[in-house]
C-alpha cells in the first residue's frame, strides 16, 4: 500500500473520530457549532430512486424581488422570480459527510487529479498539477498590491488539506468542505438524489423571508451586539479582529438560523450555484429561472463562470461586502479554494416521495426532539 493511500486512510478515520466522540446537538442559541458532529441523523447515498433527505428544511413556494439597488453593479437589475417550494441544505455541506461520499465511492476531486492539458489551453504547466488556490495573508507592503497577489495556487491542497499538504482537516469534521469544484459538488450532490442550487433559489432561501432587508436578519451587521455572520472584522487584509469568534471557516451553525431556518445563509464560505454567470439580472419576471447566457468577459465555453452566493470570513467592510443575500460573484467551474463550499437542494417535482414541510428531515427540528 502506498504512502498516499494510508495518509487519505488516516485522514478519513481521524475525520470519523472527531465525528463520533461528539455530540449531535449544541444548547437552542447554537443549534450546531462546535458540539455537532458533522452529519445528521439518517445521512447517507439515495436509495434506489428515493432521494436522502437527512438534515434538510423545506423553502416555501413564494415571489420575491432578486438582486438589489443598493449593492455592487452585478446585483442589478432588481428581477421578479417566482419559485415552486424545494428542500435545502440546513447548513453547509460538512468535512464528514464529504468523508461519506468519498469513502462510499471513491471520487477522486479534481484538485486531487492531474489536469490535461488540452482541458487548460495556456495554462502554465505547474498549474495542472493536484492542488489548488489558497489565500495566503500578506505582510508589510504586500497588503497594497493588487489583490490577485493575496492568492496561489499550491501544489497539494485539496479538501483533505485545504492550505497544502502540511494542512489537515483533523478536528474539522463540522466545518463545511472547501476546495472543492463546480464538478466535485454536483458529484456529490447526485450521489444523495439532489442538485445545486440555482441563484434564485439560493437568495430566496437565503433572505428567510425579509425580501427589503440587508441581511438574512435585518439592516444592521450586528444584533444586540453580536456579529450574526462568519465574517472579516477590521482592515482588510491587514488585521482580522475576529470579532465573530473566528480567523478562519467556523464550524457550520455557529449563528443564529434565518427566518426559513437556514444556518450560515451568508458568511463563513461562498457557495456554488447552478446558474452560469451574467453580469446583470434580466428585468422581465421569471419563474423558477436558471441563467444560462453569459456575458463577457467571463464567456469560455470550455469553462463558463459559474454564480457563487453568501460572501465568506474574508468579506470585510472595506473589501467585499457581500456577506448579503443579493450579493453574487463569478467563479472559475475548475478551481476550488479555500473560502468556497455549497449547499445541495431537492426541488419537489424531483423528489418520487411528497414533500411538505413535515417530509423534510429538519436539523433545528431533530435538535427539538432531542432535548424533549
Amino acid at each position: 500500500m502506498n504512502s498516499t493511500r494510508i495518509s487519505n486512510r488516516c485522514v478519513l478515520a481521524a475525520v470519523w473520530l472527531a465525528a463520533a466522540c461528539s455530540p449531535a446537538f449544541a444548547s437552542t442559541d447554537k443549534p450546531l457549532c462546535e458540539a455537532y458532529r458533522g452529519v445528521p441523523d439518517g445521512f447517507g447515498a439515495m436509495r434506489g430512486d428515493v432521494p436522502n433527505r437527512a438534515g434538510m428544511i423545506a423553502i416555501p413556494a413564494g415571489r420575491f424581488r432578486m438582486g438589489s439597488t443598493e449593492g455592487y453593479p452585478e446585483e442589478r437589475n432588481v428581477q421578479p422570480v417566482k419559485l415552486d417550494g424545494f428542500l435545502i441544505d440546513a447548513h453547509e455541506v460538512t468535512n464528514a459527510q464529504f468523508a461519506m461520499f468519498v469513502q462510499a465511492t471513491g471520487y477522486v476531486t479534481e484538485a486531487e487529479r492531474q489536469r490535461d492539458p488540452a482541458d487548460f489551453p495556456g495554462v502554465p504547466a505547474e498549474q495542472l498539477r493536484p492542488g489548488s488556490v489558497v489565500f495566503v495573508w500578506p505582510n508589510g507592503a504586500e497588503q497594497f498590491e493588487e489583490s490577485y497577489r493575496w492568492w496561489r495556487f499550491q501544489p497539494g491542497a485539496n479538501w483533505r488539506h485545504p492550505y497544502g499538504s502540511t494542512s489537515s482537516i483533523t478536528g474539522k469534521a463540522n466545518h463545511p468542505v472547501v476546495q472543492v469544484t463546480y464538478r466535485d459538488a454536483l458529484a456529490y450532490a447526485k450521489w444523495l438524489g439532489h442538485d445545486l442550487p440555482t441563484e434564485a433559489e439560493y437568495e430566496y432561501a437565503a433572505r428567510g423571508g425579509r425580501e427589503s432587508e440587508t441581511y438574512p436578519w435585518g439592516n444592521t451587521l450586528k444584533v444586540n451586539g453580536k456579529y450574526m455572520a462568519n465574517t472579516w472584522q477590521g482592515d482588510f487584509p491587514a488585521h482580522n479582529e475576529a470579532g465573530d469568534g473566528h480567523k478562519d471557516s467556523a464550524p457550520v451553525g455557529c449563528y443564529p438560523a434565518n427566518g426559513y431556518g437556514l444556518l450560515d445563509p451568508v458568511g463563513n464560505v461562498w457557495q456554488w450555484t447552478k446558474d452560469v454567470y451574467k453580469d446583470r439580472h434580466p428585468a422581465e419576471e421569471a419563474e423558477n429561472p436558471l441563467v444560462v447566457k453569459v456575458s463577457a468577459p467571463f464567456d469560455d465555453e470550455r469553462h463558463p463562470a459559474r454564480v457563487i452566493k453568501g460572501g465568506s470570513f474574508l468579506c470585510a467592510p472595506n473589501f467585499c461586502v457581500r456577506y448579503r443575500p443579493s450579493s453574487r460573484q463569478p467563479q472559475d467551474p475548475t478551481l476550488g479554494t479555500i473560502h468556497i463550499g455549497f449547499r445541495t437542494v431537492l426541488r419537489v417535482s424531483s423528489d418520487p416521495v411528497k414533500q411538505g414541510s413535515s417530509g423534510a428531515n429538519n436539523v433545528e427540528g431533530s435538535q427539538r426532539r432531542r432535548r424533549e
